[in-house]
């Protein structure tokens, strides 16, 4: 035997043999899965405009899949259900490509229609898509001795078991009933408050608070408690030692070199982050997105140097497992859409934003492709990405000129378009290594795929400007982190008016973090956003930490029962949402709650609270035995 034989990789051998057929691409599939793409689509958004994170959706919709397949129709095979899921994912990855950057034309006062939101979704979408075509076989095949791809690989798991008969539904609906029904008590009849908030007026005003909801709890059990953790850090340090020492020096010599008047001591809290602290936390997320990039060089650079088509899939001759669209269609679509970019006026492009557009995109797309094979598409830098085209565009405009509202909307689109598609691309990357596992026909995911985005971009624009109706896009309730920021950077860089010493303060922190050894990004967002969203994730952490100390591993179900708790939180509050536009929450409404500092308020929200998660913690427990 050649002795370098030894050393390769054993055979790649799909669940369902390329030359079985069974049924894949049905119409009931597409059909379930455009209803699972709407609903995580909707739950993304919600929780990206509260927390700036999004979770993934693979999971619980693979197995939300089965339970009506198989469950409820008796029907189905494992390909359908594949189906179904890869349909399904789409809506949680166009969602977090629009809550990142299209509340920024908001913020900025340009006003975006739905329509605007639909065709800035379906062109990036299937862009993104398109792009990612042609290093499938590289990529999933080639490279899947080095390659992981940890959710694709976990969610194919999944799917062999339930078709077996080893998976149950159960935890992902007692999560959505508990996390709905949570959110109604608390949001909607008003019998406690949402935050607990401590504010130390003799200590410069410092602030510790937490919201105690479902989603930030399961949030904070998915994420782990090293996420939690690092973000908990940077909320502590915003406004718990920044904002007071603001606070302090106001109007002195460090101060006066930071920007900050003597009149800052006039200021509440919230307005001192607001005003201050948010542009340390905009330094660094800044500092922290383009770190996340930079880590990403050795990908990139692989990515680069195996930056070839695959060889043709598209012959009939060629195994059912490895047909794609195409090539001249994938060449053909990505041009069409270059095109419109460049000549619909909706998109407001010239023609260097257009191409400035298509090409951070395409480096970014195989950026993501290989990103997602190693780390996965929950913990992909796709803010740190956006950010880097964002400034590339604006530094680029500004020099040629394009300034003033056209040249700033011009950028905000192109961030847009360049988030949404490498989203995509990377949600499609790995559900194309699920199907390589399982057996299925690359091209039926491509087309399901394009199916959901353009579902998905129909309803994206009618929920975000709900949302904004009930409770205000950048207020405390939903704060839009990544797309205000966007907004400060590109109209500061437009105009020339940045805070800059306050944001080099922010970078020069993102480092210190990254030396530490904490997660910059994570750090970054935690400094950035309001206490009350970063703290209560640390919850969830520890419960997570405190369940696998004991009972390792942790297995599918508590994972299955938290996301459910963040669903049933997030679809409540976006029915709260239409009620409050409607004015009917005031007629549901059972009591008025005190004041957020109030002891026994604060013991009402407690309460609750602490029984869910001993909920969580008993579910865990069980579970892993």
């Amino acid at each position: 035997m050649n002795p370098t034989e030894s050393d390769q990789p054993p055979p790649f051998i799909p669940y369902v043999p390329s030359s079985e057929h069974p049924a894949e691409l049905t119409p009931l599939a597409v059909g379930l899965g455009i209803v699972l793409s709407l609903t995580f689509g909707m739950v993304n958004a919600y929780l990206g405009l509260k927390i700036g994170l999004t979770v993934s959706a693979s999971i619980p919709s693979a197995v939300l899949s089965m339970a009506v397949l198989r469950g409820l129709l008796r029907r189905g095979t494992v390909l359908e259900n594949n189906v179904v899921h890869a349909v399904a994912s789409t809506g949680e990855s166009l969602a977090a490509g629009v809550i990142f950057t299209v509340p920024a034309l908001i913020f900025l006062g340009l006003h975006p229609t739905a329509f605007d939101v639909f065709l800035i979704g379906v062109t990036a979408g299937i862009l993104g898509i398109l792009l990612m075509i042609p290093f499938r076989h590289a990529l999933t095949i080639e490279e899947h001795a080095t390659l992981p791809f940890p959710e694709g690989t976990a969610c194919a798991q999944v799917l062999m078991a339930g078709d077996r008969g080893g998976v149950t539904a159960r935890p992902v609906f007692a999560g959505i009933a508990l996390g709905a029904l949570y959110q109604f008590a608390m949001r909607g009849t008003q019998l406690w408050r949402e935050t607990v908030t401590v504010t130390a007026a003799r200590f410069h005003k410092a602030t510790f608070g937490m919201e105690l909801s479902p989603l930030f709890l399961g949030v904070g059990f998915l994420v782990g408690p090293r996420i939690a953790g690092t973000m908990l850090a940077g909320g502590v340090l915003g406004w718990s030692m920044l904002l007071p020492w603001f606070d302090a020096i106001g109007g002195g010599t460090l101060g006066t070199l930071l920007g900050i008047p003597e009149s800052v001591r006039q200021l509440t809290a919230t307005d001192i982050w607001s005003h201050y602290v948010r542009y340390v936390g905009a330094g660094a997320v800044t500092a922290g997105g383009i770190s996340a990039v930079l880590r990403a060089v050795p990908i990139m650079g692989a990515a680069l140097a195996r930056l070839r088509p695959g060889r043709s899939t598209t012959s009939p001759l060629t195994d059912r497992t490895e047909r794609d669209l195409p090539t001249p269609i994938v060449i053909a679509g990505v041009a069409a859409l270059t095109l419109c970019l460049w000549l619909v006026p909706a998109f407001h492009l010239s023609l260097v934003a257009t191409l400035l557009a298509v090409v951070f995109s395409f480096f970014f797309v195989v950026v993501s492709g290989r990103i997602v094979g190693l780390v996965g598409t929950t913990s992909q830098p796709v803010s740190g990405m956006t950010i880097t085209a964002l400034l590339g565009t604006t530094f680029c405009l500004a020099a040629l000129g394009e300034r003033g509202p056209a040249g700033i909307t011009a950028c905000i689109t192109v961030g847009a378009l360049v988030a949404i598609s490498v989203a995509l691309a990377g949600d499609l990357a790995q559900d194309l290594k699920t199907g390589a596992l399982l057996g299925a026909t690359p091209r039926n995911l491509q087309i399901g795929q394009m199916v959901g985005v353009v579902a998905a971009a129909l309803r994206a624009g009618s929920v975000l400007f709900l949302l904004d109706a009930a409770y205000t896009l950048g207020s405390p309730a939903l704060p839009a982190p990544q797309a205000k920021l966007m907004a400060t950077l590109v109209t500061g860089v437009m105009d020339g008016n940045l805070p800059w010493a306050l944001m080099a303060l922010g970078a020069a922190l993102a480092l210190v973090a990254e030396a530490l050894g904490l997660i910059p990004l994570a750090f970054a967002i935690g400094l950035y956003l309001p206490i009350t969203t970063t703290a209560p994730l640390i919850l969830g952490g520890l419960l997570r930490a405190a369940v696998e100390r004991r009972h390792s591993p942790l297995g599918d179900r508590p994972i299955l029962f938290a996301s459910g708790l963040i669903a049933g939180d997030a679809l409540m509050g976006i029915g709260i949402a239409g009620l409050t536009v409607s004015g009917l929450v005031g007629k549901i409404g059972l009591r008025t709650p005190g004041t957020a500092g109030d002891g026994t308020e604060a013991l009402l929200t407690v309460i609750p609270f602490a029984l869910l998660m001993g909920l969580l913690y008993r579910n865990a427990r069980r579970a892993s035995r």
